[in-house]
C-alpha cells in the first residue's frame, strides 16, 4: 500500500565551533523560536577545532524545549554501534523523544586512522553501515526476548541485553551518495540526508540518486514514499548553474516547493551560521514552501 507522502521537515545546520560555544548554543535557541524542526550538526571527533557532536546535542537537549537535534553525520567509524544506540536512547527518554540519528559510513580515513580508526575500503564501509544499523534496530527492540547476537564480518554482538527503547520512534537517517550505498538506505534506512553541492550534477544528481533510492526500497518490499529525503542546502548557486536559496525570500519558497513536489524532498537543512537567514528561513520559508507544497499535492 503506497503511503501518503512525508511530513515536510526544516532545520538548520551549524557550525560547533569550540571558540564559538555562545553562538552555537543561541543559534540553536534561535531555530527553535523559529519554528525550525531540527538543529544539526557536523561530526568530527578527529577534528579539535570543533565541538564533540554528541557532547553538544546532549548540552543543546536541556538549553531547548522543543526543537529535535541530530548529528549531520555521525562518523560511525569512531563509534560502536551498541554505544551509538544506548546513547542515541537515552537522550531521547531525556528530551522527551527529541533525537533523531544521522550516520555516515565513514570518510577522512586518514585522520581516522591517526586517532586509532580502522581504515575501511568504500565497499568494507558500507557492509560495516548495514551491520551497524542492524545493531543499533537490535538493541531499541525491547519487545523481543533474549539477548542481541549479530555476527557481522565488522561488528560482532554476543547476547548483549535489549535497551532501552527510546522515547520515540527515532528515524536512522544516512548519508549516501554511491548507487551501492543508496539502495542500501533504501532498503533498510529511514532516511536519506545529502549535501546538494555534493551532488554530482546537481538537481539533476539529486533525481539520479533518488532513482537508485527507490530500487533499493522496492527491492526490499517498502514503499519508496516511506523514506525521508532531507536536502542540505545553502544561499549558492550549486555546481551545475542552477540558482537554489538565491534572490527574495519568496524566490527561495518557490525553488524548493518545486524541488519537493519534482523531486521528492520532504526536508531542507539550511547550512550556514548567519542569524538573520534562519530566522527568515524557519519564519518565513518553511510556512510558504509548505503551502505551496499542500496546494500541488491537492
Amino acid at each position: 500500500m503506497t503511503q501518503q507522502p512525508q511530513e515536510l521537515l526544516f532545520g538548520s545546520f551549524i557550525t560547533p565551533s569550540v571558540d564559538r560555544i555562545e553562538q552555537v548554543v543561541e543559534l540553536t535557541r534561535l531555530s527553535e523560536r523559529a519554528g525550525l524542526d531540527l538543529a544539526t550538526f557536523q561530526d568530527h571527533p578527529y577534528q579539535p577545532r570543533l565541538l564533540d557532536s554528541w557532547t553538544l546535542i546532549s548540552y543543546l537537549a536541556a538549553a531547548t524545549s522543543r526543537i529535535r537535534l541530530a548529528p549531520n553525520v555521525m562518523n560511525l567509524p569512531m563509534r560502536q554501534p551498541v554505544v551509538i544506540a544506548r546513547s542515541a536512547a537515552s537522550l531521547d527518554l531525556l528530551s522527551g523523544g527529541r533525537v533523531e540519528l544521522a550516520l555516515g559510513a565513514g570518510g577522512f580515513w586518514d585522520a581516522i586512522e591517526a586517532i586509532g580508526g580502522r581504515r575501511l575500503s568504500p565497499g568494507e564501509s558500507i557492509d560495516a553501515l548495514e551491520e551497524a544499523i542492524t545493531v543499533i534496530r537490535e538493541i531499541w527492540d525491547t519487545d523481543t526476548r533474549g539477548g542481541v547476537r549479530v555476527d557481522g564480518s565488522h561488528y560482532q554482538v554476543a547476547g548483549a541485553k535489549r535497551g532501552p527503547a527510546p522515547a520515540h520512534d527515532i528515524g536512522i537517517w544516512v548519508g549516501a551518495y554511491r548507487p551501492r550505498i543508496l539502495r542500501l538506505v533504501g532498503r533498510v534506512a529511514d532516511g536519506w540526508v545529502p549535501s546538494l553541492s555534493y551532488l554530482e550534477g546537481g538537481l539533476a544528481g539529486l533525481a539520479e540518486a533518488s532513482r537508485h533510492l527507490d530500487e533499493g526500497a522496492q527491492a526490499a518490499g517498502r514503499d519508496p514514499a516511506a523514506i525521508h529525503r532531507l536536502l542540505n542546502i545553502g544561499d549558492h548557486f550549486t555546481p551545475d548553474g542552477s540558482p537554489v536559496l538565491t534572490g527574495p525570500l519568496v524566490q527561495w519558497a518557490g525553488q524548493l516547493a518545486e524541488i519537493s513536489v519534482e523531486y521528492g524532498v520532504t526536508g531542507y537543512i539550511l547550512a550556514g551560521d548567519n542569524p538573520t537567514t534562519i530566522q527568515q528561513f524557519g519564519e518565513e520559508v518553511a510556512p510558504a514552501v509548505r503551502e505551496l507544497v499542500a496546494k500541488a499535492r491537492t
